[in-house]
């Protein structure tokens, strides 16, 4: 009886370990062979973001994550706080591979939502004291990606060089927006240090965007505009009333350039959404966050428009000497 019963036992254990392996063996073939499943959390539908949400999708696809190979869930908030919440707590429950945050916003409450799938951000000025990360080099909160920080002492005496006769710099961002409020908050430091005068304005909505820019034209000189992206998506409106009243505008984004500004040293978020897409396909093939520190830009485009720079007589030239 005990031998019949030793037998049985080690049967039963050889069994046990023959099924575990063959059920191994079927989850990896299944991890290897099943679809990517990727969560976009969008704050708001304007030009710059989609272009980010489109770079990303199309790095990904460049590389093998096309077709059957991956499912993207995409939602977008449409700038309410409401959505954010509602929307992250759904990609959470999904138990996707990794999600995606485009703006601060969405990055914070995706965070606050869901601890345990890897979140890349894009689109966000200064992770930390959104609270995403402590140390940009060393993530320690289950979130990396890439930032949309620009040069904004280069981007205010690139402004200065374009126009030296503007005494007066406008700036126009939404005071809610922590993205927005870091970079005035630089800007009004360059400018002051050129001996110049900064004229702000919030727009707390994309509503609120016309009479600001219109405030701002009649009392400065030349308007700058950060990442902003109440600003962004109410670019055509600024681009209107710079051409009406004929006060040059010089953007952060180069995304907006051909819509309202004359010329930056700026980003282009398609190619942020790239980049940050490369970070995406390391997580996917073993990474994790904790090993992914923070990017900046990794590209910086000198954009121009022929047009606007027509109007304010500007050449070629001066905007090359300008950003020099």
């Amino acid at each position: 009886m005990k031998l019949t019963h030793l037998l049985t036992t080690l049967t039963a254990l050889s069994l046990a370990v023959v099924l575990g392996a063959c059920s191994s063996s079927s989850a990896t073939a299944a991890k290897k062979d099943g679809t990517v499943k990727i969560g976009i959390l969008q704050l708001i539908n304007q030009s710059a973001l989609n272009d980010a949400r489109k770079g990303f999708e199309e790095e990904l696809a460049a590389n093998g994550y096309k077709g059957s190979k991956i499912k993207i869930d995409y939602v977008n908030a449409q700038g309410d706080q409401s959505n954010l919440q509602s929307m992250s707590q759904r990609l959470a429950a999904d138990k996707n591979d990794l999600n995606l945050a485009i703006a601060t916003p969405a990055a914070q409450a995706l965070a606050k939502a869901d601890s345990k799938t890897p979140l890349l951000f894009t689109a966000i000025t200064d992770p930390t004291s959104a609270g995403l990360v402590t140390d940009t080099k060393a993530p320690d909160k289950n979130a990396t990606g890439v930032t949309d920080m620009v040069d904004v002492k280069g981007q205010i005496d690139f402004t200065h060089k374009l126009f030296p006769k503007a005494k007066k710099i406008g700036l126009l961002y939404n005071a809610a927006e922590q993205n927005s409020v870091f970079q005035i908050k630089l800007a009004e430091v360059e400018i002051k240090k050129l001996g110049l005068t900064a004229v702000v304005k919030t727009a707390a909505t994309t509503n609120d965007v016309q009479q600001a820019t219109e405030a701002l034209a009649a009392q400065a000189d030349a308007i700058y505009i950060p990442t902003d992206n109440n600003a962004a998506a109410a670019m055509p409106t600024i681009g209107k009333i710079s051409q009406k009243l004929a006060v040059p505008v010089i953007n952060a984004d180069a995304t907006m350039i051909p819509i309202a500004g004359v010329a930056t040293q700026g980003i282009n978020y398609e190619d942020l959404g790239r980049q940050t897409a490369k970070m995406a396909i390391k997580i996917l093939k073993g990474k994790k966050v904790s090993e992914l520190p923070v990017e900046a830009p990794a590209k910086v485009r000198l954009v121009t428009n022929k047009t606007r720079m027509a109007q304010f007589n500007l050449t070629e030239a001066d905007v090359t000497a300008a950003a020099k």
